[in-house]
């Protein structure tokens, strides 16, 4: 994979004269800036065309949309500021569901925004829109240069505020503001040092762990932006306590830990919820405990309503929002967490008595998720029993999803960042993904949109070209993101896309099982070779059929991404089966009060 244009140098010093172009990219330069994402414009034109001598290479996309979840990968992947700019209007438009999904992760990304120019701004001209409002339910600052000599200032304050804020920012530009001469500034990067918590939140949260009998700690998104692993861990040990992952963050704690129970929510472990529900304090690192993470699965009502609830959040718009606690602690994940452990060493706990019964406890129930994991190779309602009779009658080669599924995460390569769509098969993998280091699971969080693996995982194979980097989508989502695999061949970022091709919208079709009498509306897809159109795109495609060809599928695919820079789309024909519905109390059963309509219920 081709690197990014030498720098050679930081940025300039001092009060002096230049363009506000310059001054812009100087501020990105200022700002450790080697790759921005998107489509080029003429808005913006005269800061891309320095953005090379000053070490940053511009990575042109097939959407902006794409753009923008490549902007929230990189900035996952490395923990640094994720860019990216577009043509004002319908480029900026573009950008607006990947910045949403970029917000619920709390990712820090930066949207430059080039507008009409401001003579012309109310007139209707073209490719003319008011561009701060479509930004403002997802983003955490918006910088308006209203003059020219404020660029550098309000860059820089748009690159501060997201990381301090923890999410994006946008600064919007008037077109004609990049040109002129100015004396500015470059404004030097904030770094904001959060502490602990307060003394006297630490201490009661020390009290109350004292006095715990079956503690249970919930490893969030915090511990993974915070690189507090290894400070949750020193206090998991220290506590003997089971630790489960809030949910999409299946890479906050080593799964090879034998503390570790596996995820919670929506197809999550169900040896995690289990143990979770005996808690009688849980401390929630780094977690909102947002309300889809913690909803019943598998049939269990598993939060421990008794329990008293220590939660640790950077945000303090986020102690208790959704969960009645006893204990907020505003803080950094790591440094609250090294701050509970010194407190409780040398100091007799309650649950140090039953440390090796919970132990015990804990490896007990894990093995019999496993081996339920294990067991549970297809779906057994009713449709998904037809679905299989059916592909058994058309072609006996189509493969059921949890097998496939299983087959994957035995291939997955030991350092592998993998990125999830939203979906059916998707959403059933979270039970089958594990990994023994951060930034290595990458999901659409609480927006839940469609067409985000694929570009948000080669914004993090740019941020992290020695991992493995794998997409998993179905194939509704596919169609939304596949001409992003050009972005991998034109610009030599090679990853493995892995498409479930079940020919439905899953997710969507279960509730139509479920409640609507399996009366299917605009649930059927009927695709060609997504590995054909892969390979029209250029890079390799191939189709799976047969179980024992899934892992070596995989296998070759990394092996020629890692070793070769080919990217692969491997196309896995998959049986009509779906799992869970993501919510059973999203829908009711319908009523109908026409009577032609009687017959719908």
């Amino acid at each position: 994979m081709t690197g990014s244009a030498s720098a050679g140098r930081g940025p300039v010093e001092g009060v002096q004269k230049m363009t506000p172009s310059e001054a812009l990219v100087e501020t990105l330069v200022a700002n450790g800036v080697t790759d921005i994402f998107g489509i080029m414009g003429s808005a913006f034109m005269d800061a891309m065309d320095i953005f090379a001598p000053a070490g940053i290479r511009f990575i042109p996309v097939v959407h902006e949309q794409g753009a923008a979840h490549m902007a929230d990968g990189y900035s996952r992947a490395s923990g640094r500021h994720g860019v990216v700019v577009g043509q004002n209007g319908p480029g900026i438009s573009n950008c607006v569901t990947a910045i949403a999904a970029a917000y619920w992760a709390h990712s820090p990304v930066v949207i430059i925004t080039p507008e009409a120019g401001s003579m012309g701004m109310g007139l209707g001209g073209f490719q003319e829109a008011n561009q701060l409002p479509m930004f403002q339910e997802f983003t955490k600052y918006q910088g308006h240069v209203n003059n020219p000599a404020r660029m550098a200032e309000l860059a820089g304050r748009c690159f501060d505020r997201a990381m301090s804020e923890m999410g994006p920012t946008q600064l919007n530009i008037p077109r004609d503001f990049f040109y002129g001469e100015i004396t500015t500034e470059i404004p030097r990067p904030q770094q904001i040092d959060r502490g602990p918590g307060g003394a006297a939140s630490l201490d009661e949260a020390a009290r109350l762990l004292a006095s715990a009998e079956f503690p249970v700690l919930i490893a969030g998104g915090g511990v993974v932006m915070g690189d507090a692993v290894a400070e949750a861990k020193a206090l998991a040990e220290r506590l003997g306590c089971p630790v489960v992952n809030s949910y999409q963050h299946n890479d906050s704690f080593p799964a090879s830990h034998p503390q570790w129970c596996g995820p919670l929510g929506y197809q999550g472990s169900k040896a995690g919820m289990k143990l979770l529900s005996r808690a009688d304090v849980v401390i929630a690192l780094g977690t909102r405990l947002g309300p889809f993470g913690t909803l019943p699965q598998h049939g269990l009502e598993y939060w421990p309503t008794e329990a008293k609830i220590i939660q640790i959040d950077a945000d303090p718009k986020m102690l208790g929002l959704v969960k009645k606690i006893t204990v907020g602690i505003c803080g950094d994940a790591g440094q609250a967490a090294a701050a509970l452990t010194q407190r409780l060493q040398g100091v007799e706990l309650a649950c140090d008595a039953t440390r090796q019964r919970r132990a015990e406890i804990i490896a007990d129930e894990k093995a019999a998720w496993e081996a339920e994991l294990g067991e549970w190779t297809h779906e057994n309602d009713p449709y998904s029993l037809d679905m299989i009779a059916e592909a058994e009658s058309e072609d006996g080669s189509w493969l059921h999803p949890r097998q496939v599924l299983r087959e994957l995460e035995h291939a997955l390569p030991p350092d592998v960042m993998v990125s999830t769509d939203i979906g059916n098969i998707n959403s059933v993998a979270h039970s089958y993904l594990r990994f023994e280091r951060p930034r290595s699971l990458f999901a659409p969080m609480s927006f839940g949109n469609c067409g985000y693996a694929l570009p948000t995982m080669i914004g993090a194979k740019v941020a992290s070209p020695d991992r493995p980097a794998v997409a998993y989508a179905g194939d509704g989502a596919w169609g939304m993101s596949m001409g992003e695999i050009m972005t991998c061949v034109r610009h030599d970022i090679p990853v493995t896309a892995v498409v479930f091709h079940n020919r439905q919208w899953g997710a969507e079709k279960k509730n139509q099982v479920d409640f609507y009498s399996r009366r299917f509306v605009a649930a059927e897809l009927d695709s060609k070779s997504f590995a054909g159109i892969g390979r029209a795109m250029g890079a390799e495609g191939v189709v799976v059929d047969q179980l024992g060809e899934v892992g070596p599928a995989l296998s070759k695919a990394v092996d020629a991404q890692m070793n070769d820079g080919k990217t692969t789309v491997i196309e896995i024909m998959c049986t009509r089966e779906l799992g869970d519905p993501f919510r059973k109390d999203a829908l009711r059963k319908p009523v109908r009060l026409l009577e032609k309509y009687k017959d719908y219920v």
